[in-house]
C-alpha cells in the first residue's frame, strides 16, 4: 500500500520540477499517469462492489442498521415537514398556492408519520433484541423416564441457540473486517481523487457504521461468553441427571424383570403340582394381581417425590370417593371378602337368585368388580329360564344383599336331588319304596362314599350334626295318590343326566309290577239306580 501511494505521488510531482526542453516527455508522463489511476480507480470500485455484495447478503446487522438509518431519516424529514406544516399555519392568511403546499405537507407528513411508526422499535437500541440471546425457557426437571425425552429436546434447543448467538457474532465480526476493509479502498480512492465529495460522504458514513457496530460488539463478546457458560452448564447438569435417571431406571427395570421371572417360575410350579386343585386358578391370579401391585407400588415410590403426600390426599378423598362410587366400593370389599374367605372359587358351581329369578352356573372368572357365571343346562333351566349358556355377571357387592348358593364349597361335588312320582292308593307303596331306595343306591353309590369323606373333612370347620348320605325315600298322601319322593346324591355338575337315568329305571320297574301303577288325574262317577227300580215296580 505504501509503495502504490510514493508511486503515484512520484507520478504527480516529478513532472513539475521537470526542465522546459523536455514538454513531450511530460506529456507521455501524463498520460501515462491518467492510465494507471483510471484502470486502478476501476479495480478499487470493482473490489468495493464485491465488498457491498457480500455485506448485503441476509446480514441482520446490515439491515437492521439500515432500517435504523431510515428511521432517522424519516424522523428527520417529519421534523422538516412539521416545521413548515407549523409555519405555514401561523400565517394569518395563505395564498392558493401556499394552501395547496400546506395539504401536501400534511398528507406527505401523515405517510411519514405511518412508517416511522413501524420502525419504531430502531429508535432508541436497534441492537437490543441481537444483542440478547434467546430465550431458552425453564430447565426441565427429570424424574422419570418420560422426561427423559423433553430433556434431550431442551439440550439441542439451548445447542441451536448457542450456535445461533454465534453465528451472529461471527456475522458482525465479518461485518467489521469488511467495513475496514472497505475503508481501506475508499482511503485508496481518495488518494487518487482527493476531491471527490461522494467518496468522503462514504468514509464518514462507514466510520460512524464502524463506531456503532463495535462498540456493539464488544457488548455481545461479554454476553456471548456469559450465554456460552450458562449453556455449557445447562449441558453438564442435563447430561448428569439423564445419567443418573437411566441408571435409575435400568435398576427398575431389572427389578421388575426379576420378578416377572420368579412369577414365571412361580406359575410353573403351581402348574405342575396344582393343575387340578380346585383352588388352581385363584392362586394363579393372586399371583398375576401380586406382580402388578408390586410394580405399580415400586413405580409410585421410585418417581413419586411425595408419597406420603399422595397417601394424605388419598385419606382426604376415600369418603368422597366411597360415596360417589359407592357400588364400585362395595363391590371391592365384596372381592376382598370372597378371596379371602375362600366362600366361592373359580370353578364352583353356583345358584344366584335376584328378583326372583334363578341362574345356575359355573363360575369362570372373579375379578375386581365382579363375578363371571357360565350358565349351564340345569333343572332350573329345564323347569324355569327354559334358556342356558348364557354369560351372567354378578356384581360382588350382592354377596352382601342377595342369596348366593354354591354347590361346590370346600372342594365339595355332590348335592342332593330327588325325584317325585305318584302312584294310586291301590298300589303297594312299601315295595314302590324299596325298588325306589335299590335303584338310588345303585347309581350313588359312588357319590354316597365321596360325600361322606367329604363332610368327615368339614366338621373340623363347620359344625355339621346329620352327615347322612343314604339315599332316602319318602310317601305323602297326595290329591290323586301316594307321592313318593326319592333324593340322592348326585354330581353337582351333571343332575340332569343322573336323574333322567334313575327316573327311567324306577319307570321300567314299576311298568314290571302289577300291584303298583303311576296315578294320573282322575274321577271316579258311582250312579245310585235303587230309585229308578222301585219306581219300575
Amino acid at each position: 500500500m505504501i509503495k502504490k501511494i510514493i508511486l503515484y505521488a512520484t507520478l504527480l510531482f516529478v513532472p513539475l520540477f521537470g526542465e522546459n526542453g523536455f514538454s513531450s516527455e511530460l506529456n507521455a508522463t501524463l498520460f501515462f499517469r491518467d492510465t494507471v489511476s483510471d484502470n486502478r480507480v476501476k479495480d478499487l470500485l470493482d473490489q468495493k462492489a464485491q465488498i457491498d455484495s457480500i455485506l448485503a447478503k441476509e446480514n441482520v446487522w446490515i439491515q437492521v442498521y439500515t432500517n435504523y438509518e431510515m428511521y432517522e431519516d424519516l424522523s428527520q424529514k417529519s421534523k422538516e415537514l412539521s416545521k413548515n406544516i407549523k409555519k405555514l399555519k401561523n400565517r394569518s392568511s395563505l395564498t392558493q398556492k401556499e394552501t395547496m403546499d400546506l395539504m401536501h405537507y400534511e398528507n406527505e407528513n401523515s405517510i411519514l408519520n405511518g412508517k416511522i411508526t413501524q420502525l419504531k422499535e430502531y429508535k432508541n437500541d436497534p441492537f437490543k433484541r441481537l444483542l440478547e440471546p434467546a430465550d431458552i425457557g425453564e430447565t426441565p426437571k427429570i424424574s422419570s423416564p418420560l422426561d427423559i425425552i423433553s430433556a434431550i429436546s431442551f439440550r439441542k434447543k439451548i445447542s441451536e441457540a448457542l450456535k445461533d448467538y454465534n453465528d451472529k457474532f461471527d456475522q458482525l465480526l465479518q461485518t467489521i473486517d469488511k467495513l475496514h476493509e472497505e475503508k481501506g479502498i475508499i482511503n485508496e480512492l481518495l488518494l487518487i481523487e482527493a476531491n471527490n465529495k461522494s467518496y468522503k460522504n462514504e468514509l464518514k458514513n462507514i466510520d460512524k457504521k464502524l463506531f456503532v457496530y463495535e462498540k456493539n460488539m464488544e457488548i455481545l463478546k461479554t454476553s456471548k461468553e456469559a450465554f456460552e457458560g450458562k449453556v455449557i452448564q445447562l449441558e453438564n447438569d442435563i447430561d448428569e441427571s439423564l445419567t443418573k435417571e437411566m441408571k435409575k431406571a435400568v435398576i427398575l427395570i431389572s427389578i421388575l424383570v426379576i420378578l416377572f421371572v420368579l412369577l414365571l417360575v412361580a406359575k410353573h410350579i403351581l402348574k405342575k403340582y396344582m393343575y387340578r386343585h380346585p383352588l388352581f386358578y385363584t392362586i394363579n391370579k393372586t399371583f398375576n394381581i401380586t406382580y402388578i401391585s408390586l410394580s405399580i407400588i415400586i413405580l409410585l415410590f421410585a418417581y413419586l417425590e411425595n408419597v406420603g403426600h399422595l397417601v394424605t390426599i388419598l385419606s382426604f378423598a376415600s369418603a368422597g370417593i366411597a360415596i360417589a362410587l359407592k357400588d364400585w366400593f362395595t363391590s371391592m370389599m365384596g372381592w376382598l371378602v370372597i378371596i379371602f374367605s375362600g366362600s366361592i372359587h373359580v370353578g364352583d358351581r353356583i345358584r344366584f337368585s335376584k328378583n326372583g329369578v334363578e341362574y345356575v352356573g359355573d363360575v369362570v372368572d372373579i375379578s375386581l368388580l365382579r363375578i363371571t357365571l357360565h350358565e349351564d343346562i340345569t333343572l332350573t333351566t329345564f323347569t324355569t329360564n327354559r334358556r342356558a349358556g348364557r354369560i351372567i355377571f354378578i356384581p360382588n357387592n350382592y354377596i352382601f344383599t342377595d342369596m348366593i348358593a354354591n354347590y361346590s364349597h370346600s372342594g365339595s361335588t355332590t348335592v342332593w336331588d330327588g325325584i317325585d312320582f305318584v302312584i294310586t292308593f291301590e298300589s303297594d307303596t312299601h315295595k314302590a319304596q324299596q325298588i325306589c331306595k335299590e335303584i338310588a343306591k345303585k347309581y350313588s353309590k359312588g357319590y354316597v362314599d365321596m360325600t361322606r369323606k367329604n363332610l368327615n373333612s368339614l366338621r373340623s370347620k363347620y359344625s355339621l350334626r346329620n352327615i347322612s348320605v343314604e339315599p332316602r325315600v319318602f310317601a305323602f298322601l297326595d290329591t290323586y295318590g301316594v307321592k313318593i319322593s326319592v333324593w340322592y346324591l348326585t354330581n353337582a355338575y351333571a343332575t340332569l343326566a343322573l336323574r333322567s337315568t334313575i327316573s327311567m329305571d324306577i319307570l321300567a320297574k314299576f311298568k314290571l309290577q302289577e300291584d303298583i301303577t303311576i296315578a294320573i288325574p282322575m274321577q271316579s262317577i258311582h250312579i245310585n239306580n235303587s230309585k229308578k227300580e222301585s219306581s219300575d215296580s
